[in-house]
């Protein structure tokens, strides 16, 4: 149930994902619900944003795997956001966003709280890989804050205008800034 509410809050938002369409697209029965879920819609969503935040920081991860400097590390990984758009017909959202965006956070304070963590646990990630990279601390918290911040932007304007532009120039961007961002005397890549 919660990987089919992130993936509705995706496509569709908060408001607009009902427990039915969950229970439909899960296959879970109608029971379950108020079983797993006793605080309702809210528990769900912010079950689901957490589920977001833990895949996106998996992905975070491997990008920075595969990655042998800071920009490589923000051209992988607004490829991977580009390349899910586009193959998702331009559909996809962030499951995180809604939360803020919809005034879900007026709905609980636990709300509120899982979108300030969920989202501060991918630009601390990035932030701990771009360090490792060789970036300056304070310039690699400005460049994840800017990447996640980028993200975001890519995926509405993106889904707005059916094209990949928005990622690529945010990729352009952001990969700029970073093979020029200070570097720290203690690099470990």
């Amino acid at each position: 149930m919660v990987q089919a509410a992130k993936q509705l809050m995706r496509e569709r938002g908060y408001h607009a994902t009902a427990f039915s369409d969950v229970l439909r697209l899960s296959g879970a029965p109608r029971g379950s619900v108020y079983f797993h879920f006793p605080d309702g819609k809210t528990q769900l969503a912010t079950e689901a944003a957490e589920a977001h935040a833990y895949e996106q920081v998996e992905i975070i991860d491997r990008a920075a795997e595969q990655a042998t400097s800071a920009a490589e590390l923000v051209e992988r990984y607004l490829d991977l956001g580009r390349d899910g758009m586009v193959a998702s017909g331009y559909a996809r959202g962030c499951a995180i966003a809604p939360l803020v965006t919809e005034g879900a956070t007026r709905d609980s304070a636990e709300v509120g709280e899982t979108g300030r963590r969920t989202f501060s646990e991918m630009i601390d990630r990035l932030a701990f890989h771009f360090i490792t990279f060789g970036v300056e601390q304070a310039a690699a918290r400005s460049l994840a804050d800017a990447v996640i911040a980028g993200v975001e932007g890519a995926m509405i304007t993106s889904r707005a205008r059916h094209s990949p532009a928005p990622y690529d120039a945010v990729k352009l961007t952001l990969a700029d800034f970073a093979t020029r961002a200070p570097r720290s005397r203690r690099a470990r890549r």
